[in-house]
Protein backbone atom coordinates (compact mmCIF):
# COMPACT_ATOMS: atom_id res chain seq x y z
CA UNK A 1 0.00 0.00 0.00
CA UNK A 2 1.33 3.46 -1.04
CA UNK A 3 2.36 5.74 2.29
CA UNK A 4 0.81 8.80 3.17
CA UNK A 5 3.26 10.71 4.09
CA UNK A 6 5.10 9.99 0.44
CA UNK A 7 5.64 13.01 -1.47
CA UNK A 8 5.57 12.77 -5.52
CA UNK A 9 7.31 14.13 -7.68
CA UNK A 10 6.84 14.84 -11.66
CA UNK A 11 10.74 15.41 -12.07
CA UNK A 12 11.36 13.78 -15.65
CA UNK A 13 7.88 12.48 -16.17
CA UNK A 14 7.61 13.15 -20.27
CA UNK A 15 5.64 9.85 -20.70
CA UNK A 16 1.94 11.21 -21.46
CA UNK A 17 0.04 9.36 -18.82
CA UNK A 18 -4.07 8.93 -19.38
CA UNK A 19 -4.62 10.51 -15.81
CA UNK A 20 -2.48 13.88 -15.87
CA UNK A 21 -3.13 13.69 -11.87
CA UNK A 22 -0.82 11.15 -11.56
CA UNK A 23 3.11 11.83 -10.65
CA UNK A 24 6.09 9.67 -10.09
CA UNK A 25 6.49 8.62 -6.76
CA UNK A 26 10.57 9.36 -5.85
CA UNK A 27 10.73 6.51 -3.43
CA UNK A 28 9.93 4.11 -6.48
CA UNK A 29 13.30 4.54 -8.57
CA UNK A 30 15.43 2.51 -6.20
CA UNK A 31 12.97 -0.32 -7.13
CA UNK A 32 13.81 0.06 -10.92
CA UNK A 33 17.48 0.91 -11.23
CA UNK A 34 18.53 -0.67 -7.87
CA UNK A 35 18.99 -4.54 -8.45
CA UNK A 36 20.31 -7.30 -7.04
CA UNK A 37 18.62 -10.16 -8.83
CA UNK A 38 19.90 -11.63 -12.06
CA UNK A 39 16.17 -11.73 -13.08
CA UNK A 40 13.60 -9.58 -11.97
CA UNK A 41 10.21 -11.50 -12.17
CA UNK A 42 8.85 -7.57 -12.31
CA UNK A 43 11.07 -6.06 -14.57
CA UNK A 44 12.45 -8.65 -16.97
CA UNK A 45 9.53 -10.81 -17.61
CA UNK A 46 7.50 -9.57 -20.98
CA UNK A 47 4.02 -8.75 -20.14
CA UNK A 48 3.22 -10.20 -23.55
CA UNK A 49 2.35 -9.42 -27.31
CA UNK A 50 -1.49 -9.37 -26.50
CA UNK A 51 -1.47 -6.87 -23.42
CA UNK A 52 -3.52 -5.45 -22.12
CA UNK A 53 -6.13 -7.88 -22.70
CA UNK A 54 -3.82 -10.88 -22.18
CA UNK A 55 -0.75 -10.76 -20.57
CA UNK A 56 1.57 -12.67 -18.31
CA UNK A 57 1.04 -12.81 -14.54
CA UNK A 58 3.73 -14.29 -12.00
CA UNK A 59 1.85 -16.30 -9.31
CA UNK A 60 2.40 -15.29 -5.74
CA UNK A 61 -0.02 -17.59 -3.95
CA UNK A 62 -1.79 -20.41 -4.78
CA UNK A 63 -5.16 -21.58 -5.26
CA UNK A 64 -5.85 -22.90 -1.61
CA UNK A 65 -2.92 -21.46 0.08
CA UNK A 66 -3.37 -19.59 3.18
CA UNK A 67 0.11 -18.20 3.38
CA UNK A 68 0.60 -14.99 2.13
CA UNK A 69 3.16 -14.49 -0.10
CA UNK A 70 4.30 -11.05 -1.83
CA UNK A 71 7.28 -9.98 -4.25
CA UNK A 72 10.23 -8.56 -2.65
CA UNK A 73 10.66 -5.31 -4.95
CA UNK A 74 14.68 -5.31 -4.52
CA UNK A 75 15.63 -8.53 -4.60
CA UNK A 76 13.16 -10.02 -7.25
CA UNK A 77 12.64 -12.95 -4.83
CA UNK A 78 8.85 -13.99 -3.50
CA UNK A 79 8.55 -13.08 0.19
CA UNK A 80 6.77 -14.72 3.15
CA UNK A 81 4.47 -11.74 4.63
CA UNK A 82 2.12 -13.53 6.57
CA UNK A 83 -0.16 -16.05 7.53
CA UNK A 84 -3.80 -15.29 6.56
CA UNK A 85 -5.34 -14.82 10.25
CA UNK A 86 -8.90 -16.28 9.33
CA UNK A 87 -9.46 -19.71 8.71
CA UNK A 88 -9.85 -18.97 4.89
CA UNK A 89 -7.71 -19.88 2.20
CA UNK A 90 -7.44 -18.12 -1.32
CA UNK A 91 -9.86 -18.99 -3.88
CA UNK A 92 -7.84 -18.98 -6.45
CA UNK A 93 -4.57 -18.53 -7.99
CA UNK A 94 -3.27 -14.68 -6.95
CA UNK A 95 -0.30 -12.69 -8.11
CA UNK A 96 0.88 -9.83 -9.85
CA UNK A 97 1.22 -8.21 -13.92
CA UNK A 98 5.20 -7.68 -14.67
CA UNK A 99 6.06 -4.36 -16.32
CA UNK A 100 2.64 -2.56 -14.37
CA UNK A 101 2.71 -0.28 -11.35
CA UNK A 102 -0.23 1.63 -9.99
CA UNK A 103 -0.46 4.59 -7.69
CA UNK A 104 -0.10 2.16 -4.26
CA UNK A 105 3.21 2.11 -5.68
CA UNK A 106 2.93 -2.18 -6.21
CA UNK A 107 2.42 -4.15 -9.83
CA UNK A 108 -0.94 -4.68 -10.19
CA UNK A 109 -2.80 -7.47 -8.91
CA UNK A 110 -4.82 -10.39 -10.50
CA UNK A 111 -6.74 -12.92 -9.42
CA UNK A 112 -6.67 -15.74 -11.74
CA UNK A 113 -9.36 -18.70 -12.11
CA UNK A 114 -8.22 -21.82 -13.16
CA UNK A 115 -8.69 -25.84 -12.81
CA UNK A 116 -5.71 -26.16 -10.80
CA UNK A 117 -2.95 -24.42 -8.17
CA UNK A 118 -0.21 -23.22 -9.07
CA UNK A 119 3.33 -23.20 -7.69
CA UNK A 120 4.44 -20.38 -6.51
CA UNK A 121 6.93 -17.83 -8.48
CA UNK A 122 5.41 -19.64 -11.72
CA UNK A 123 4.23 -17.18 -14.47
CA UNK A 124 1.17 -18.03 -17.07
CA UNK A 125 -1.18 -16.40 -19.50
CA UNK A 126 -4.35 -14.68 -18.30
CA UNK A 127 -6.96 -12.84 -20.15
CA UNK A 128 -8.85 -10.48 -17.84
CA UNK A 129 -12.19 -10.63 -17.99
CA UNK A 130 -13.22 -7.86 -15.05
CA UNK A 131 -12.11 -5.53 -12.30
CA UNK A 132 -12.62 -5.69 -8.42
CA UNK A 133 -12.67 -2.07 -7.68
CA UNK A 134 -11.61 -2.64 -3.40
CA UNK A 135 -10.79 -0.41 -0.81
CA UNK A 136 -8.16 -1.48 1.49
CA UNK A 137 -7.61 0.69 4.54
CA UNK A 138 -8.99 3.56 3.06
CA UNK A 139 -6.69 3.01 -0.20
CA UNK A 140 -7.55 1.88 -3.43
CA UNK A 141 -6.83 -1.51 -4.34
CA UNK A 142 -8.33 -2.72 -7.31
CA UNK A 143 -7.80 -6.17 -8.73
CA UNK A 144 -8.12 -7.54 -11.87
CA UNK A 145 -10.07 -10.37 -12.38
CA UNK A 146 -9.09 -12.89 -15.19
CA UNK A 147 -9.15 -16.60 -16.11
CA UNK A 148 -5.74 -19.02 -17.66
CA UNK A 149 -6.10 -18.25 -21.34
CA UNK A 150 -4.60 -21.53 -21.75
CA UNK A 151 -6.86 -23.83 -19.33
CA UNK A 152 -9.17 -25.75 -21.57
CA UNK A 153 -11.88 -25.38 -19.24
CA UNK A 154 -11.66 -21.87 -19.00
CA UNK A 155 -10.12 -20.23 -21.51
CA UNK A 156 -13.12 -19.01 -23.30
CA UNK A 157 -14.72 -16.76 -20.47
CA UNK A 158 -14.28 -12.98 -22.04
CA UNK A 159 -16.50 -11.26 -19.04
CA UNK A 160 -17.66 -11.54 -15.26
CA UNK A 161 -21.03 -11.85 -16.05
CA UNK A 162 -20.58 -15.60 -18.01
CA UNK A 163 -19.38 -16.90 -14.52
CA UNK A 164 -21.44 -18.78 -11.79
CA UNK A 165 -22.86 -15.90 -9.37
CA UNK A 166 -21.76 -17.95 -6.61
CA UNK A 167 -18.10 -17.81 -8.11
CA UNK A 168 -18.24 -14.03 -7.77
CA UNK A 169 -19.69 -14.14 -4.25
CA UNK A 170 -17.34 -16.49 -3.12
CA UNK A 171 -14.63 -14.25 -4.43
CA UNK A 172 -16.20 -11.04 -2.67
CA UNK A 173 -16.78 -12.44 0.61
CA UNK A 174 -13.45 -14.08 0.77
CA UNK A 175 -11.66 -10.30 0.19
CA UNK A 176 -14.26 -8.50 2.78
CA UNK A 177 -13.23 -10.86 5.72
CA UNK A 178 -9.67 -12.07 4.78
CA UNK A 179 -8.33 -9.16 7.05
CA UNK A 180 -11.32 -8.86 9.53
CA UNK A 181 -9.34 -10.78 12.51
CA UNK A 182 -6.60 -7.67 11.91
CA UNK A 183 -9.39 -5.23 12.51
CA UNK A 184 -8.61 -4.01 9.02
CA UNK A 185 -11.05 -2.83 7.27
CA UNK A 186 -11.82 -3.92 3.33
CA UNK A 187 -14.66 -3.03 1.20
CA UNK A 188 -15.94 -4.52 -1.74
CA UNK A 189 -17.22 -2.56 -4.94
CA UNK A 190 -19.54 -3.65 -7.62
CA UNK A 191 -17.61 -5.44 -10.02
CA UNK A 192 -17.14 -3.81 -13.47
CA UNK A 193 -16.67 -5.90 -17.09
CA UNK A 194 -13.68 -6.58 -19.17
CA UNK A 195 -13.39 -3.48 -20.77
CA UNK A 196 -12.64 -1.53 -17.16
CA UNK A 197 -10.17 -4.46 -16.03
CA UNK A 198 -8.28 -3.65 -19.51
CA UNK A 199 -8.35 0.08 -19.34
CA UNK A 200 -6.76 -0.13 -15.07
CA UNK A 201 -4.43 -2.69 -16.82
CA UNK A 202 -3.22 -0.09 -19.93
CA UNK A 203 -2.90 2.83 -17.02
CA UNK A 204 -1.08 0.84 -15.02
CA UNK A 205 1.73 -0.28 -18.47
CA UNK A 206 1.89 3.40 -18.82
CA UNK A 207 2.32 4.43 -15.69
CA UNK A 208 5.60 2.04 -15.41
CA UNK A 209 6.81 3.22 -19.01
CA UNK A 210 6.52 6.89 -17.15
CA UNK A 211 9.12 5.35 -14.37
CA UNK A 212 11.60 3.42 -16.87
CA UNK A 213 11.74 6.46 -19.32
CA UNK A 214 12.05 8.92 -16.32
CA UNK A 215 14.59 6.57 -14.75
CA UNK A 216 16.74 6.70 -18.09
CA UNK A 217 16.42 10.74 -18.32
CA UNK A 218 17.66 10.96 -14.32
Amino acid sequence: MADNNDEGSSKGNAFPLRNPNVTLNERNFAAFTHRSAAAHPWHDLEIGPEAPAVFNCVVEISKGGKVKYELDKNSGLIKVDRVLYSSIVYPHNYGFIPRTICEDSDPIDVLVLMQEPVLTGSFLRARAIGLMPMIDQGEKDDKIIAVCADDPEFRHYRELNELPPHRLAEIRRFFEDYKKNENKKVDVEAFLPAQAAIAAIKDSMDLYAAYIKAGLQR
